[in-house]
């Protein structure tokens, strides 16, 4: 056999083998109008960008409270281009916020308003990622989801996305201008920072790196750019799997015993292991860092 053939084979099975794997999931949707994109507008852009690149699935996790007459057609696009719907409560709220009664309610009404779309998954995905603040509220919480026969819509890879959306919002309603170039350059650099900073702690605290699930939200910012993140992430030698893939991995039955849930299920288990919190978040979740960091980088020209 040709050496130079040899080499490429051996070369090719050894990315295989040691390709990684995560899967897109989208919060809030439909979300509304904004400065930028009509609602219409960005479904239809995430839509596209998803197809084009041949993303094998991704999950919608609906806040059915933002359903009304005019987006339930966007409901309807995402469910008819393939895509999965998961939970995402009714009023978005945490569990503290009007009390454990209002917050089990709102799931579900969702689980209601939703049961009657065939792709309708059995995910639920907590807003904020909160579970609630004590053991009892969490633990009720979780039997609510049993009963429902819901699993946790969890994610491995949490950021701030929606942070930098806002920031985008705030620009166009200042009448900024925008550097989509470094804006999107911005956007990539941040979230497979955030990807390659929770693979790591995960090979450091459970020894591997499992199939992770990626949080983004259905906003303007991911509608620009969420194709060349999956691009980006592919050519890292990624491979972009579908939610239910990835909801496979055995963390997905690792529910570690501790309150700190907000930054994602490997970080929950590191912090179960001791790791201090401290060590869990990285500084592209930090307000006062993107802030600093889109400053450096001109993406805003006032």
């Amino acid at each position: 056999m040709n050496k130079v053939f040899c080499l490429f084979l051996l070369l090719f099975t050894s990315i295989a083998v040691n390709s990684k794997e995560i899967a897109i999931t989208f919060d809030d949707a439909p979300l509304p109008d904004s400065n930028l994109y009509s609602g219409e507008q960005r479904t239809q852009k995430l839509i596209t960008a998803l197809k084009k690149l041949n993303v094998p699935d991704v999950f919608f996790f609906i806040t059915t409270n933002n359903i009304t007459n005019k987006t339930q057609k966007r409901v309807e696009a995402y469910a008819e281009a393939g895509f999965y719907l998961g939970n995402h409560s009714h009023q978005h709220l945490f569990p503290h916020q009007k009390g454990i009664e209002t917050y089990l309610q709102g799931i579900t009404e969702a689980h209601k308003q939703l049961s009657h779309f065939d792709n309708l998954v059995p995910f639920y995905r907590y807003p904020y990622l909160d579970e609630g603040k004590d053991k009892k509220t969490r633990d009720r919480i979780r039997q609510h989801l049993q009963e429902l026969n819901y699993n946790n819509g969890y994610v491995t890879v949490d950021n701030f996305d929606w942070y930098m959306d806002a920031l985008l919002q705030k620009a166009l309603a200042d009448g900024n201008k925008i550097n989509y170039e470094a804006l999107k350059s911005a956007y990539i650099d941040i979230l497979w920072g955030s990807i390659l900073f929770y693979d790591e702690l995960a090979q450091k605290s459970i020894g591997r790196s499992p199939k992770h699930i990626l949080l983004l939200h259905e906003n303007d910012i991911a509608a620009l750019f969420v194709g060349d993140l999956i691009e980006h992430i592919r050519m890292q030698g990624w491979k972009v799997i579908s939610p239910k893939d990835a909801y496979e991995d055995p963390i997905a039955i690792n529910v570690p015993d501790v309150l700190f849930n907000g930054q994602g299920r490997v970080a929950a288990i590191a912090k179960s292991k001791g790791w201090d919190e401290k060590y869990l978040r990285n500084q592209g979740s930090n307000k006062a860092y993107l802030d600093k960091y889109f400053d450096a980088k001109n993406v805003f020209e006032k």
